[in-house]
Protein backbone atom coordinates (compact mmCIF):
# COMPACT_ATOMS: atom_id res chain seq x y z
CA UNK A 1 0.00 0.00 0.00
CA UNK A 2 1.82 3.06 -1.29
CA UNK A 3 -0.73 5.72 -0.32
CA UNK A 4 0.21 6.80 3.22
CA UNK A 5 -1.53 9.50 5.24
CA UNK A 6 -1.26 10.89 8.75
CA UNK A 7 -4.73 11.57 10.20
CA UNK A 8 -5.79 11.86 13.88
CA UNK A 9 -2.29 10.78 14.91
CA UNK A 10 -2.59 7.51 12.98
CA UNK A 11 -0.59 6.37 9.97
CA UNK A 12 -3.08 5.19 7.35
CA UNK A 13 -2.09 3.13 4.33
CA UNK A 14 -4.63 2.78 1.54
CA UNK A 15 -4.69 0.64 -1.60
CA UNK A 16 -6.14 3.63 -3.48
CA UNK A 17 -5.55 7.38 -3.12
CA UNK A 18 -7.98 8.99 -0.68
CA UNK A 19 -9.47 12.18 -2.13
CA UNK A 20 -8.58 15.50 -0.46
CA UNK A 21 -5.81 14.07 1.72
CA UNK A 22 -2.14 14.99 1.53
CA UNK A 23 0.36 12.15 1.40
CA UNK A 24 2.27 11.80 4.67
CA UNK A 25 5.71 13.43 4.67
CA UNK A 26 7.33 10.56 6.60
CA UNK A 27 5.41 7.42 5.60
CA UNK A 28 7.99 4.88 6.83
CA UNK A 29 7.00 2.33 9.42
CA UNK A 30 4.07 -0.03 9.84
CA UNK A 31 0.56 1.30 9.30
CA UNK A 32 -1.72 1.83 12.26
CA UNK A 33 -4.71 1.26 9.97
CA UNK A 34 -4.76 -0.45 6.56
CA UNK A 35 -7.59 0.73 4.29
CA UNK A 36 -9.05 -1.22 1.37
CA UNK A 37 -11.32 0.80 -0.91
CA UNK A 38 -13.87 -0.78 -3.21
CA UNK A 39 -13.97 -4.25 -1.67
CA UNK A 40 -15.16 -6.30 1.28
CA UNK A 41 -12.72 -8.42 3.32
CA UNK A 42 -11.47 -11.54 1.56
CA UNK A 43 -13.11 -13.67 4.24
CA UNK A 44 -16.55 -12.17 3.53
CA UNK A 45 -18.91 -14.95 2.49
CA UNK A 46 -22.50 -13.93 1.92
CA UNK A 47 -23.71 -17.54 1.97
CA UNK A 48 -21.88 -18.70 5.10
CA UNK A 49 -23.60 -19.88 8.24
CA UNK A 50 -21.75 -17.40 10.45
CA UNK A 51 -23.91 -15.41 12.84
CA UNK A 52 -24.43 -11.67 12.39
CA UNK A 53 -25.52 -9.69 15.46
CA UNK A 54 -27.05 -6.22 15.46
CA UNK A 55 -24.77 -4.05 17.59
CA UNK A 56 -25.98 -0.47 17.12
CA UNK A 57 -28.92 1.33 15.46
CA UNK A 58 -28.79 5.07 14.85
CA UNK A 59 -31.59 7.19 16.28
CA UNK A 60 -31.30 9.45 13.22
CA UNK A 61 -33.90 8.51 10.61
CA UNK A 62 -33.90 9.28 6.91
CA UNK A 63 -37.00 10.30 4.94
CA UNK A 64 -38.07 6.69 4.45
CA UNK A 65 -38.13 6.24 8.23
CA UNK A 66 -35.22 3.83 8.37
CA UNK A 67 -32.15 4.42 10.56
CA UNK A 68 -29.28 6.22 8.86
CA UNK A 69 -26.80 3.65 10.21
CA UNK A 70 -26.72 0.13 11.56
CA UNK A 71 -23.61 -1.54 12.95
CA UNK A 72 -23.44 -5.31 13.08
CA UNK A 73 -20.97 -7.82 14.44
CA UNK A 74 -20.38 -10.13 11.49
CA UNK A 75 -18.49 -13.35 10.85
CA UNK A 76 -19.03 -14.32 14.50
CA UNK A 77 -17.45 -11.05 15.64
CA UNK A 78 -14.45 -11.11 13.29
CA UNK A 79 -15.56 -7.70 11.95
CA UNK A 80 -17.87 -4.82 12.69
CA UNK A 81 -19.86 -3.80 9.62
CA UNK A 82 -21.29 -0.29 9.29
CA UNK A 83 -24.34 -0.34 6.99
CA UNK A 84 -25.55 3.09 5.83
CA UNK A 85 -29.02 3.78 4.47
CA UNK A 86 -27.60 4.67 1.03
CA UNK A 87 -25.89 1.30 0.58
CA UNK A 88 -22.43 2.39 1.72
CA UNK A 89 -20.74 -0.36 3.77
CA UNK A 90 -17.59 -0.45 5.88
CA UNK A 91 -15.98 -3.44 7.58
CA UNK A 92 -13.76 -2.73 10.60
CA UNK A 93 -11.42 -5.00 12.49
CA UNK A 94 -12.43 -4.97 16.18
CA UNK A 95 -8.96 -3.77 17.18
CA UNK A 96 -9.17 -0.82 14.79
CA UNK A 97 -6.30 -1.89 12.51
CA UNK A 98 -8.17 -2.45 9.25
CA UNK A 99 -11.02 -0.91 7.23
CA UNK A 100 -12.72 -2.12 4.04
CA UNK A 101 -15.20 0.00 2.08
CA UNK A 102 -17.75 -0.92 -0.58
CA UNK A 103 -20.35 1.34 -2.16
CA UNK A 104 -23.22 1.07 -4.67
CA UNK A 105 -23.09 2.42 -8.23
CA UNK A 106 -25.10 5.46 -7.10
CA UNK A 107 -22.19 6.51 -4.84
CA UNK A 108 -18.54 7.31 -5.47
CA UNK A 109 -15.06 7.16 -4.00
CA UNK A 110 -15.56 10.76 -2.85
CA UNK A 111 -18.69 9.69 -0.94
CA UNK A 112 -16.74 6.86 0.68
CA UNK A 113 -13.94 9.24 1.66
CA UNK A 114 -16.45 11.57 3.32
CA UNK A 115 -17.74 8.73 5.50
CA UNK A 116 -14.23 7.41 6.09
CA UNK A 117 -12.77 10.68 7.38
CA UNK A 118 -15.73 11.28 9.68
CA UNK A 119 -17.79 8.59 11.40
CA UNK A 120 -15.79 5.56 10.23
CA UNK A 121 -12.42 6.74 11.52
CA UNK A 122 -14.28 8.05 14.57
CA UNK A 123 -15.33 4.47 15.35
CA UNK A 124 -11.84 3.18 14.51
CA UNK A 125 -10.36 5.60 17.04
CA UNK A 126 -12.82 4.47 19.71
CA UNK A 127 -11.99 0.82 19.01
CA UNK A 128 -8.33 1.71 19.56
CA UNK A 129 -9.18 3.23 22.95
CA UNK A 130 -8.67 6.88 21.92
CA UNK A 131 -10.94 9.51 23.44
CA UNK A 132 -12.83 11.57 20.85
CA UNK A 133 -15.07 14.58 21.32
CA UNK A 134 -17.72 16.15 19.10
CA UNK A 135 -15.63 19.27 18.59
CA UNK A 136 -13.44 21.33 16.32
CA UNK A 137 -10.04 22.65 17.34
CA UNK A 138 -7.63 25.36 16.26
CA UNK A 139 -4.14 26.43 17.29
CA UNK A 140 -3.46 29.45 19.45
CA UNK A 141 0.27 29.68 18.95
CA UNK A 142 1.79 26.42 20.14
CA UNK A 143 -1.33 25.28 22.00
CA UNK A 144 -4.75 23.99 21.01
CA UNK A 145 -8.24 25.26 21.80
CA UNK A 146 -11.30 23.04 21.35
CA UNK A 147 -14.88 24.09 20.62
CA UNK A 148 -17.21 21.36 21.85
CA UNK A 149 -20.88 21.09 20.94
CA UNK A 150 -23.77 19.17 19.46
CA UNK A 151 -24.50 18.95 15.76
CA UNK A 152 -25.36 22.41 14.46
CA UNK A 153 -23.71 24.23 17.37
CA UNK A 154 -21.28 26.04 15.05
CA UNK A 155 -18.06 24.09 15.62
CA UNK A 156 -16.88 24.12 12.01
CA UNK A 157 -17.97 27.72 11.43
CA UNK A 158 -16.03 28.84 14.50
CA UNK A 159 -12.92 26.93 13.37
CA UNK A 160 -13.20 28.47 9.90
CA UNK A 161 -13.56 31.96 11.37
CA UNK A 162 -10.32 31.50 13.32
CA UNK A 163 -8.59 29.93 10.31
CA UNK A 164 -9.48 33.06 8.35
CA UNK A 165 -7.69 35.05 11.10
CA UNK A 166 -4.50 33.06 10.61
CA UNK A 167 -4.93 30.26 13.15
CA UNK A 168 -3.88 26.76 12.11
CA UNK A 169 -6.72 24.23 12.08
CA UNK A 170 -6.24 21.11 14.18
CA UNK A 171 -9.45 19.20 13.59
CA UNK A 172 -13.04 19.49 12.45
CA UNK A 173 -16.07 17.71 13.94
CA UNK A 174 -14.03 15.02 15.75
CA UNK A 175 -11.23 15.99 18.14
CA UNK A 176 -8.97 13.24 19.44
CA UNK A 177 -7.41 13.61 22.88
CA UNK A 178 -4.21 11.77 23.83
CA UNK A 179 -2.72 11.98 27.33
CA UNK A 180 1.05 12.30 27.54
CA UNK A 181 2.99 12.95 30.76
CA UNK A 182 0.09 14.71 32.44
CA UNK A 183 -0.77 16.91 29.42
CA UNK A 184 -3.58 16.38 26.94
CA UNK A 185 -2.84 16.69 23.24
CA UNK A 186 -5.06 17.29 20.22
CA UNK A 187 -4.08 15.32 17.11
CA UNK A 188 -4.16 17.04 13.68
CA UNK A 189 -6.86 15.63 11.39
CA UNK A 190 -7.37 16.32 7.67
CA UNK A 191 -6.78 19.47 5.56
CA UNK A 192 -10.33 20.72 5.08
CA UNK A 193 -13.39 22.01 6.92
CA UNK A 194 -17.01 21.10 6.17
CA UNK A 195 -19.32 24.12 6.04
CA UNK A 196 -22.97 24.72 5.25
CA UNK A 197 -23.49 27.13 2.31
CA UNK A 198 -24.82 29.92 4.57
CA UNK A 199 -21.66 29.72 6.68
CA UNK A 200 -19.52 29.99 3.55
CA UNK A 201 -21.40 33.12 2.47
CA UNK A 202 -21.25 34.66 5.95
CA UNK A 203 -17.50 34.11 6.30
CA UNK A 204 -16.27 34.63 2.75
CA UNK A 205 -19.02 36.50 0.91
CA UNK A 206 -21.57 35.49 -1.71
CA UNK A 207 -18.93 35.41 -4.45
CA UNK A 208 -17.08 32.52 -2.77
CA UNK A 209 -17.75 29.19 -4.48
CA UNK A 210 -16.70 25.96 -2.79
CA UNK A 211 -17.22 22.39 -4.02
CA UNK A 212 -19.66 20.05 -2.31
CA UNK A 213 -18.22 17.34 -0.10
CA UNK A 214 -19.90 14.90 -2.49
CA UNK A 215 -22.76 14.82 -4.97
CA UNK A 216 -25.15 13.67 -2.24
CA UNK A 217 -24.21 16.19 0.48
CA UNK A 218 -25.07 19.88 0.64
CA UNK A 219 -22.11 20.81 2.84
CA UNK A 220 -19.18 22.50 1.16
CA UNK A 221 -15.50 21.60 1.41
CA UNK A 222 -13.18 24.39 2.50
CA UNK A 223 -9.83 22.94 1.43
CA UNK A 224 -7.20 24.61 3.60
CA UNK A 225 -4.14 24.80 1.30
CA UNK A 226 -6.03 26.04 -1.77
CA UNK A 227 -7.66 28.77 0.31
CA UNK A 228 -4.36 29.92 1.88
CA UNK A 229 -5.27 28.37 5.24
CA UNK A 230 -3.20 25.91 7.25
CA UNK A 231 -3.51 22.57 8.99
CA UNK A 232 -1.36 22.18 12.11
CA UNK A 233 1.49 19.76 11.44
CA UNK A 234 2.06 18.53 14.99
CA UNK A 235 -0.08 17.54 17.98
CA UNK A 236 -0.59 20.47 20.34
CA UNK A 237 -1.32 20.51 24.09
CA UNK A 238 -4.92 21.38 24.81
CA UNK A 239 -4.95 24.76 26.54
CA UNK A 240 -8.66 25.59 26.80
CA UNK A 241 -12.11 24.21 26.04
CA UNK A 242 -15.11 26.29 25.02
CA UNK A 243 -18.49 24.59 25.32
CA UNK A 244 -20.77 25.92 22.58
CA UNK A 245 -24.16 26.50 24.19
CA UNK A 246 -27.52 27.62 22.86
CA UNK A 247 -27.54 30.74 20.75
CA UNK A 248 -28.66 33.85 22.59
CA UNK A 249 -30.82 36.77 21.41
CA UNK A 250 -29.27 38.98 24.11
CA UNK A 251 -27.81 42.08 22.40
CA UNK A 252 -24.62 41.50 24.42
CA UNK A 253 -24.12 38.02 22.94
CA UNK A 254 -21.84 36.18 22.36
CA UNK A 255 -21.75 35.46 26.09
CA UNK A 256 -19.02 33.78 28.13
CA UNK A 257 -19.89 31.92 31.31
CA UNK A 258 -17.97 29.83 33.85
CA UNK A 259 -19.66 26.42 34.20
CA UNK A 260 -19.41 24.38 37.37
CA UNK A 261 -17.03 21.39 37.40
CA UNK A 262 -19.96 18.98 37.25
CA UNK A 263 -21.45 20.86 34.28
CA UNK A 264 -18.09 20.65 32.51
CA UNK A 265 -17.80 16.91 33.06
CA UNK A 266 -21.37 16.19 32.01
CA UNK A 267 -20.96 18.30 28.86
CA UNK A 268 -17.83 16.42 27.83
CA UNK A 269 -19.42 13.05 28.58
CA UNK A 270 -22.48 14.04 26.54
CA UNK A 271 -20.26 15.14 23.64
CA UNK A 272 -17.95 12.14 23.63
CA UNK A 273 -17.99 10.45 20.25
CA UNK A 274 -19.56 7.03 19.60
CA UNK A 275 -19.84 6.11 23.28
CA UNK A 276 -22.40 3.39 22.58
CA UNK A 277 -19.74 1.15 21.07
CA UNK A 278 -17.65 1.28 24.26
CA UNK A 279 -17.76 -1.50 26.83
CA UNK A 280 -17.95 -0.74 30.54
CA UNK A 281 -14.19 -0.86 31.04
CA UNK A 282 -13.59 1.56 28.16
CA UNK A 283 -16.27 3.92 29.48
CA UNK A 284 -14.70 3.89 32.94
CA UNK A 285 -11.23 4.67 31.54
CA UNK A 286 -12.60 7.52 29.47
CA UNK A 287 -14.55 8.97 32.40
CA UNK A 288 -11.35 8.98 34.47
CA UNK A 289 -9.38 10.62 31.64
CA UNK A 290 -11.98 13.38 31.24
CA UNK A 291 -11.81 14.04 34.96
CA UNK A 292 -8.03 14.38 34.84
CA UNK A 293 -8.27 16.61 31.79
CA UNK A 294 -10.72 18.96 33.51
CA UNK A 295 -8.33 19.32 36.44
CA UNK A 296 -5.66 20.59 34.03
CA UNK A 297 -7.56 22.44 31.28
CA UNK A 298 -9.82 25.46 31.93
CA UNK A 299 -13.33 25.44 30.46
CA UNK A 300 -15.72 28.23 29.52
CA UNK A 301 -19.25 28.09 28.16
CA UNK A 302 -19.68 30.16 25.02
CA UNK A 303 -23.18 31.15 23.94
CA UNK A 304 -23.04 32.50 20.37
CA UNK A 305 -25.31 35.27 19.22
CA UNK A 306 -28.51 34.40 17.41
CA UNK A 307 -27.21 36.84 14.81
CA UNK A 308 -24.60 34.79 12.89
CA UNK A 309 -22.98 37.96 11.52
CA UNK A 310 -21.51 38.54 15.00
CA UNK A 311 -18.98 35.74 14.44
CA UNK A 312 -16.13 38.27 14.54
CA UNK A 313 -17.31 39.46 17.96
CA UNK A 314 -17.30 35.82 19.08
CA UNK A 315 -13.69 35.44 17.91
CA UNK A 316 -12.69 38.65 19.70
CA UNK A 317 -14.18 37.41 22.97
CA UNK A 318 -12.54 34.02 22.68
CA UNK A 319 -9.21 35.78 22.04
CA UNK A 320 -9.69 37.92 25.15
CA UNK A 321 -10.77 34.93 27.25
CA UNK A 322 -7.75 32.93 26.10
CA UNK A 323 -5.40 35.75 27.09
CA UNK A 324 -7.05 35.82 30.53
CA UNK A 325 -6.70 32.05 30.84
CA UNK A 326 -2.97 32.22 30.13
CA UNK A 327 -2.44 33.34 33.72
CA UNK A 328 -4.67 30.56 35.08
CA UNK A 329 -2.48 28.58 37.52
CA UNK A 330 -3.65 25.21 36.22
CA UNK A 331 -2.90 26.24 32.67
CA UNK A 332 0.51 27.51 33.72
CA UNK A 333 1.23 24.17 35.37
CA UNK A 334 0.25 22.30 32.21
CA UNK A 335 2.54 24.48 30.08
CA UNK A 336 5.51 24.12 32.41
Amino acid sequence: MQNAYSVYGLLLRSDRPIPSLDVAKCPDGPADVEIHLGAAPDTQDEDSSHTDTLFFVSSDLVESGEPSLRILKVMDGAFLRMDYFDGMQFWLKPDGTGVWARWPESSSLEDAAMYLMGPVLGVVLRLRGITCLHASAVAFGDRGVAFVGDQGAGKSTTAAAFARRGHDVLSDDIVTIVERDGAFYVMPAYPYLSLWPDSVEMLFGSEKSLPSLSETVEKRMLALPTNHLRLAEQPLPLAAIFLLGERSSDPAAPLLEVPTPSECLMSLVANSYATRILNEEMRAREFALLGRMLSAVPVRRLRPSADPSRINVLCDRVDAAFRDLEVHPLLARQSA
